[in-house]
């Protein structure tokens, strides 16, 4: 049980910053003076290094501690499995697209709108409700 329970409270750390930090790229994207640019540059730095990317880590860590441990011999013929891990493979890499677009901002290379940012906004919250679906409900 204390598997699991950092496992979510980690996966709660990552997805706080998965939701923030595009929300910042879409202010930062609007922005158009010095200060606040550079303000941007070190909240975003601080978030995706402080903040998500060891929230990503520690909640793959238990998560896969949980899955060897119980999980896969439980749960592995069962179709949701699979479905949630192919899930969570398409939401790492959707943080290493965050990581590519915090390096774009950090070098004045956005090629983005704040449009496109509100939209990419919102793809974590459709992996979050899949993926909570999927391990509560276990539908197949």
């Amino acid at each position: 049980m204390i598997l699991k329970a950092l496992h979510i409270i980690f996966m709660v750390t990552w997805f706080a910053g998965l939701f923030y930090l595009p929300r910042l790229f879409v202010y930062h994207a609007m922005s158009e003076d010095s200060p606040s640019i550079e303000r941007f540059k070190i909240m975003e730095r601080k978030l995706y290094y402080g903040i998500m990317t060891p929230g990503m880590l520690l909640t793959l860590l238990f998560g896969s501690w949980m899955l060897v441990d119980y999980a896969w011999a439980m749960y592995s013929s069962f179709g949701w499995l699979h479905v949630k891990l192919a899930l969570i493979v398409f939401l790492v890499i959707y943080h290493a697209f965050c990581g590519k677009w915090l390096n774009d901002f950090k070098h004045d290379r956005n090629r983005h709108s704040h449009v496109y940012f509100r939209w990419v906004n919102e793809i974590p919250v459709l992996f979050l409700f899949a993926i909570v679906f999927l391990a509560t409900l276990k539908p197949f």
